[in-house]
C-alpha cells in the first residue's frame, strides 16, 4: 500500500485535473450534436478553406441541413438550428437571417450587426 503522501498527492492531482477540464453541460446543443456526428469527416479545417461553400446564414443552414440528411441523422429543424449557431459562432460569424425563428443571436453579434442609431 502507499504512503499517505501519495495517497494525498494522487487526489491532488486528480482533483485539479477535473477541476480544469471542461464539462458537458458547458457545451452548446449544437456543439454536442456537431462533436457527436460531424467531427469525425470535417475538421476545423473545412470551414476556412477557399471553397467553402456556406457563404451566409442561409447557406450555412442549408449544407448543415444536406450533410444531417446525407448521414442519415433526421435532425429536426430545432437541431439544424443549434448546429448552425455553433458553427456561425465559431467560424463563420454571418448575420443570422431576418427570417430564422428560435435563433437566440448573442450580445456581441447583436451589438456588432445592429445599424448605428442617429
Amino acid at each position: 500500500m502507499g504512503s499517505p503522501a501519495s495517497a494525498l498527492l494522487a487526489a491532488c492531482v486528480l482533483a485539479g485535473a477535473l477541476a480544469g477540464a471542461p464539462t458537458a453541460s458547458a457545451q452548446s446543443r449544437g456543439e454536442l450534436l456537431y462533436a457527436t456526428h460531424c467531427i469525425a469527416c470535417h475538421t476545423t479545417q473545412v470551414h476556412w478553406r477557399d471553397r467553402k461553400l456556406a457563404t451566409d446564414w442561409n447557406s450555412l443552414k442549408l449544407q448543415v441541413r444536406r450533410w444531417q440528411a446525407v448521414a442519415a441523422l433526421d435532425w429536426s429543424e430545432q437541431d439544424v438550428l443549434e448546429v448552425t449557431r455553433h458553427l456561425n459562432d465559431s467560424f463563420y460569424g454571418f448575420k443570422p437571417a431576418s427570417n430564422t425563428v428560435g435563433v437566440l443571436v448573442p450580445a456581441a453579434h447583436r451589438s456588432r450587426n445592429r445599424p448605428a442609431s442617429n
